[in-house]
């Protein structure tokens, strides 16, 4: 990816914030989505996000064609702009195109007592499994920022299989490092503005969860977790079966993982994102033959803004979502 900053957004942070909340998105109209709901095998839901057909019969003229499917980031959604970016994409690539959310980010807390964490494969695995047993093309996959390494983790874990049910994976910004991440995250400027976003909506919802499930975590604890080293360690950590915070940032990271991929697979990361270390990302020698990696001096976290003022957030998802469809065998012009 041969990316430059525009010249009026210097620096990691204004390029990871003003995409978020200012950019104008380089597109006409939020993405029209219809919803699906799944129910888990454990007795749980999860909603997914189907973009709406702008005519039902194109659905009958093309089974086959590609879907492409997003899982979002850290308390992301189908609205977050990366995800609309992608939907635009998808609509004017005539693709299917489908974000499952993870559990408690559809807009309802979810039923069971666990919420969603950074090496969540199985969840992957399973969504992915159902969406090819209902859909005839093959499946394109991007994962963004935490969804990022949830893919990564699964596709390391599928290894040689991963074919079966994928054409194409691809990471975006994604803290292949979580414990790398978590220190980044927990100091000076990024504690003050992004922790502080994230545990906004994060603690609510735990304590939401706790009054559903009681006694599930120490409430005590959660009221005075200030980063999110101490939110994993109270909250995400042992519910989702870790010992601690350092344990879940050890066996849920891709990173160790990246050398038994064996499906086509983009690895994008700017080397002035915010909250993922440079030095803490992938060399050559830490991925599979199949892997390739793109690392631009920048971009930020999820940000790639371009164009003249106000700019649009664009430019990423077209070059990612081309090289999903060329890596295919697809039709990427």
């Amino acid at each position: 990816m041969n990316y430059k900053a525009p010249w009026w957004l210097p620096g990691g942070n204004l390029q990871t914030l003003w995409p978020a909340l200012f950019a104008r998105r380089g597109f006409a109209r939020h993405a029209g989505y219809r919803r699906e709901r799944w129910d888990t095998p454990d007795g749980d839901f999860v909603d997914l996000d189907h973009l709406a057909e702008e005519s039902p019969a194109r659905a009958v003229r093309s089974p086959g064609r590609p879907l492409l499917v997003l899982f979002h980031g850290l308390e992301g959604s189908s609205r977050s702009h990366y995800a609309e970016a992608f939907a635009d994409f998808a609509r004017e690539r005539d693709l299917a195109y489908v974000v499952p959310h993870f559990r408690g980010c559809g807009g309802e807390l979810n039923l069971a007592p666990r919420a969603y964490h950074s090496g969540d494969h199985q969840e992957i695995g399973w969504i992915l499994a159902r969406l090819k047993r209902q859909h005839a093309g093959p499946l394109l996959v991007v994962g963004v920022s935490l969804g990022g390494n949830a893919l990564m983790r699964w596709a390391g874990e599928a290894g040689s299989h991963a074919k079966d049910l994928v054409a194409a994976v691809a990471s975006v910004c994604a803290p292949l490092d979580l414990a790398a991440s978590a220190r980044a995250i927990g100091r000076g400027f990024n504690r003050w503005v992004y922790t502080s976003m994230f545990l906004r909506s994060m603690k609510p919802k735990a304590l939401e969860k706790l009054r559903q499930h009681p006694g599930l975590f120490d409430a005590v604890r959660m009221s005075a977790a200030r980063d999110l080293y101490q939110f994993d360690d109270v909250f995400t950590a042992p519910l989702h079966g870790f010992a601690s915070a350092d344990d879940y940032y050890a066996r849920a990271s891709a990173m160790p993982h990246l050398h038994r991929i064996r499906v086509p697979a983009l690895v994008l990361n700017a080397l002035n994102d915010p909250f993922v270390p440079a030095n803490s990302l992938p060399g050559p020698d830490a991925v599979g033959p199949q892997v390739t990696l793109w690392q631009p001096r920048e971009g930020g976290h999820v940000g790639f803004p371009d164009g003249a003022w106000p700019g649009h957030v664009r430019r990423m998802p077209d070059e990612v979502g081309r090289w999903l469809l060329h890596s295919a065998g697809l039709s990427a012009s």
